[in-house]
């Protein structure tokens, strides 16, 4: 198209511009391995973040109990080591063995959740949802939410020909569900909120009929606002909620100090370590509200660089459900894509006042060795998954030049299958 005047190449500039950007991006996009790359990615960056913003939320209140600013620090890095080594051996795991994973997970993850509910009543706050398990702390609820992902979608996939009758549905998937439910959320309503994200998004993926979806939806509602009328200590948090400012000294204190700290960050933040909230002014700065310093000290193009890789993160998690051809791994990685996706949102959602406060961690951000190590070991399954779809496996299998490629697309990833030739009738080979 020519353009005669001297300014029409000025405006035919832009649209050619984002139209190339548009069009490297989809280029992008449709690379074998860009769903490998885009959680990969998104996954390390938040994990970079979480270090960083640990170590900051962490140091004063490390300083006061410990007497050294790396304490929180050195066991959220030494987490970030076993988590590293439960990516790598879920990376060099076969798709398929996730599935056999399923019944001791799940098997593990009810005794370890009996054991908490059966140990006397001497802790109090967080320390009542953790395990001490010979030298090592486990918080079992976490492990749960793992579990009901791989055992769940088994169930469901066995049963997929008959989830028409709510029968099917019943035997065994809901009350072992609703087991799993009751020993998490009798100590921890927000772990509980996540189990049922889990839940629903196995049964939605799945193909469960609307009806059966809502049913399910009003009977988990119902629980939980059972669950919450049974405690003070919640219906505390639901008043506070709707006004924090009226009690700002006490019952709203959390809520309206990662307020203060959100509106004390502005647009670029106070800078990197120079939060005055965490001066023990906002409680759990490195657990539950450290979405708080990081709206202080990085501002809200921080928040919004955070809440980008999250969106990345579900993206590649549903991009690799809708790609891979195993039904299996495909109801894993939508479910996982809804349970971390859901689990950001609550999180954040309550820091920013448009949801109760719940007390779970931020994913690969927030310091909790089970939690990130839970985190890091889905992480390296999606990209287990990643590397299983058609495409990705025949660009491996293409470029194996190096001795670990060669050896997993030999021996974990399924190749696709060549399309079938058509039959020539009678008439033409004639």
């Amino acid at each position: 198209m020519a353009v005669t005047e001297a300014g029409g190449g000025d405006t035919a500039s832009p649209a050619a511009g984002q139209t190339g950007i548009v069009a490297v991006a989809q280029g992008l996009l449709r690379r074998p391995l860009a769903s490998y790359y885009l959680l990969l990615g998104s996954a390390t960056l938040l994990l970079a973040i979480g270090l960083i913003m640990v170590l900051s939320a962490s140091s004063i209140d490390s300083i006061v109990h410990n007497g050294s600013a790396f304490t929180v620090f050195i066991q959220q890095a030494t987490s970030a080591g076993v988590g590293l080594v439960a990516f790598c051996v879920a990376v060099m795991m076969r798709p398929t063995w996730f599935r056999w994973l399923a019944y001791p997970l799940l098997l593990a993850s009810l005794a370890l959740l009996t054991l908490l509910w059966l140990r006397p009543s001497v802790a109090v706050g967080r320390e009542a949802l953790w395990l001490q398990v010979g030298p090592i702390t486990v918080q079992p609820s976490e492990v749960a939410k793992l579990a009901l992902v791989l055992w769940g979608a088994d169930v469901l996939i066995r049963k997929r020909p008959l989830l028409a009758q709510w029968r099917q549905l019943a035997i065994p998937l809901f009350p072992v569900a609703g087991v799993m439910l009751l020993l998490v959320g009798y100590k921890d309503l927000g772990t509980m909120l996540c189990l049922l994200i889990v839940l629903c998004g196995l049964v939605w993926v799945s193909g469960v009929q609307f009806r059966m979806l809502l049913g399910l939806s009003a009977a988990a509602m119902a629980g939980v606002v059972m669950l919450i009328g049974s405690s003070q200590h919640r219906l505390e948090r639901i008043s506070s909620f709707l006004n924090p400012f009226a009690d700002a000294q006490n019952t709203g204190h959390q809520a309206v100090q990662g307020l203060y700290a959100l509106s004390t960050g502005g647009l670029w933040g106070v800078g990197l370590g120079q939060s005055r909230s965490k001066w023990e002014y906002v409680p759990e700065a490195h657990n539950d509200f450290i979405f708080a310093i990081i709206g202080e000290e990085l501002g809200l193009l921080g928040c919004i660089v955070v809440i980008a890789l999250y969106a990345v993160l579900t993206y590649s998690a549903m991009r690799i459900a809708r790609r891979i051809t195993d039904q299996y791994c495909r109801l894993v990685a939508a479910t996982c894509a809804m349970w971390l996706a859901g689990q950001s949102f609550i999180n954040m959602g309550a820091v920013v006042g448009i949801l109760p406060i719940t007390g779970i961690p931020l994913p690969l951000i927030s310091s909790g060795g089970s939690s990130l190590v839970i985190t890091m070991f889905t992480v390296g399954m999606l990209a287990t998954f990643a590397r299983a779809e058609p495409d990705a496996v025949t660009a491996l299998r293409a470029r194996g030049s190096t001795y670990w490629i060669k050896m997993w697309t030999k021996m974990w990833a399924v190749p696709p299958k060549p399309p079938k030739a058509a039959k020539t009738s009678r008439a033409t080979r004639s």
